[in-house]
């Protein structure tokens, strides 16, 4: 049993089914970003909702009114409860869209490729916090691996110094690429393409390598 804001969950274990789907693609590349949530090699894109930013403004708020309650009081206490739902509100929120682009993915691609990113070492970038909050990179990965096992697909990590967005999907020349770029101009053979998708196809690559 688990408590969150005023709510109150019960958890149950049961026996799992794995449901095997008949896979519309072999394998697939999935770059995570800011800017666009996932992007695929195979051409989809799955854009970020920015929840936690859209809502940073009355969570602040929310903080402001429970800081100027007296402790111990009930209004106080009523002010941590609904900081504490709306806390709540967003992080399904951001879960939701995780769950619909992880059923996706696991459901109808073979194998999953993704970068190992440390999350860890991204938050602890102040600028960066909370965009990274709004994408949920962790939960994005947790939800894969048990996915994976559910609908029969195979999750393929890639080392988090493989230079996915550096390297040209065309001819293979390393370049480099900050963060500003959006597309990749490759210096060498002239190809040109977004940085997003051209990293998703670099990531799907190695599924075979």
């Amino acid at each position: 049993m688990s408590r969150t804001a005023d709510s109150w969950f019960i958890a149950f274990s049961y026996e799992q089914v794995f449901q095997i789907s008949e896979k519309q693609y072999p394998v697939v590349g999935v770059d995570l970003g800011v800017k666009e949530l996932a992007t695929l090699s195979t051409g989809i894109v799955f854009p970020n909702p920015k929840y936690y930013r859209g809502n940073l403004a009355k969570l602040k708020r929310l903080s402001r009114t429970l800081a100027r309650k007296a402790k111990g009081s009930k209004n106080r206490h009523k002010a941590k409860i609904k900081l504490a739902r709306h806390h709540a509100k967003v992080s399904n929120l951001i879960k939701d869209t995780l769950h619909k682009i992880t059923t996706y993915l696991c459901k109808n691609h073979a194998k999953v490729v993704i970068e190992d990113l440390n999350v860890t070492g991204m938050l602890s970038n102040h600028k960066l916090a909370g965009a990274i909050s709004d994408c949920g990179f962790h939960e994005f990965k947790r939800q894969l691996e048990y996915k994976s096992k559910k609908f029969g697909s195979q999750i393929v990590l890639a080392d988090r110094w493989y230079p996915s967005s550096k390297t040209c999907s065309n001819c293979g020349h390393i370049q480099d690429m900050p963060l500003k770029e959006r597309t990749y101009s490759c210096e060498s053979c002239k190809f040109s393409l977004a940085r997003d998708l051209n990293a998703a196809i670099n990531l799907s690559r190695l599924a075979s390598s």
